[in-house]
């Protein structure tokens, strides 16, 4: 049986375990239906969760602003009252900064801005504008019983993905990558060094991020935000609880949490985005929401907080980073 095939099953089997806890957590995945907000929103699992919590405190006269939509679940989504009822759901920061690029090009009005967990590829053109909102880490993680070892180093981590180190501690080591168009497989690969075009023949890389259930054997290991992992574990409202027997794991001897918060000192972090067309920072409601410290969503530290994530103080709301996925 192949590793997809283990991981396919090995969820399955763990979903149906803690179905009966999942059902006592109310879903806010998306906004209730039939109702449609000001700003709509798609792409990174990883900031899924926390941009639905913003979207449930961030209001102006009209209500509620933000309308964000997960990066899975039933497809397609409607995100206004009229139209935009045919949108194919985006599953991560790719494939959510491609669909707003395609509302804008086709003028659709379906997308004002996509969520995304890394930074821009592509710096030549000032089409998009990142907006940070927060910091968040990225580690290794394995089953909890896994003899692999809790500490590797980042040159240990990018010979484990090139597939050059293969055996730790007796261990045969099988790495697993998020699907393609990941903003946390893009920035899990860039920190090492590596490409698409650079892994090794050894790399699974078809699992759902932030997700620990697709950890099926104790040989498997792969990157996970930290601030998912804090959150999936603290029973908020619209989090489930995916990281089944799943532990983080330290990289060059540092642990990635600190009295069960981010470690900012951790070696590998990152900023988080709103994404939204730089011709549109000029619209009032999406100022107001997205750019500056005084920004409705910038305001909300406790909120950003209490999903995982580390406050970027006085960067928050930036509008410095351009480019394109």
């Amino acid at each position: 049986m192949n590793v997809k095939s283990r991981a396919r099953i090995g969820f399955i089997t763990a979903t149906a375990a803690i179905s009966l806890a999942a059902m006592a957590i109310p879903a806010a995945a998306n906004p209730p239906a039939g109702e449609y907000r000001q700003l709509a929103g798609v792409g990174s699992d990883t900031t899924q969760d926390v941009v639905n919590g913003l979207g449930d405190v961030v209001t102006n006269a009209s209500g509620k602003i933000i309308a964000s939509y997960d990066a899975t679940g039933t497809s397609p989504i409607k995100t206004r009252a009229v139209g935009c009822d045919t949108l194919a759901r985006p599953d991560g920061s790719g494939a959510g900064i491609a669909a707003l690029n395609n509302a804008v090009d086709n003028s659709t009005g379906c997308l004002d801005f996509a969520r995304s967990s890394s930074g821009p590829s592509d710096t030549s053109t000032t089409d998009l504008t990142f907006i940070p909102f927060a910091k968040d880490g990225v580690t290794y993680a394995t089953r909890s019983f896994s003899a692999l070892p809790t500490n590797l180093t980042k040159t240990q981590l990018t010979d484990i993905y090139k597939c050059t180190l293969t055996s730790l501690n007796g261990v045969t080591i099988q790495p697993l990558l998020p699907q393609t168009g990941s903003g946390t497989r893009k920035f899990w690969l860039n920190t090492l060094g590596l490409t698409d075009a650079t892994i090794g023949s050894c790399v699974n890389g078809t699992i759902q991020e932030n997700n620990g259930l697709a950890l099926t054997n104790n040989s498997q290991i792969m990157p996970y935000s930290i601030a998912q992992y804090i959150a999936q574990g603290k029973s908020l409202p619209n989090v489930p609880n995916r990281r089944g027997s799943s532990v983080l794991r330290n990289v060059n001897g540092v642990a990635p949490t600190t009295g069960g918060v981010l470690n900012t000192s951790f070696p590998i972090v990152r900023d988080v985005y709103n994404v939204v067309p730089t011709a549109k920072l000029t619209d009032a409601l999406i100022s107001s929401t997205f750019v500056g410290t005084t920004s409705k969503v910038c305001a909300q530290t406790t909120v950003i907080q209490n999903y995982g994530f580390g406050s970027l103080g006085t960067s928050c709301g930036a509008t410095t980073v351009k480019g394109e996925k």
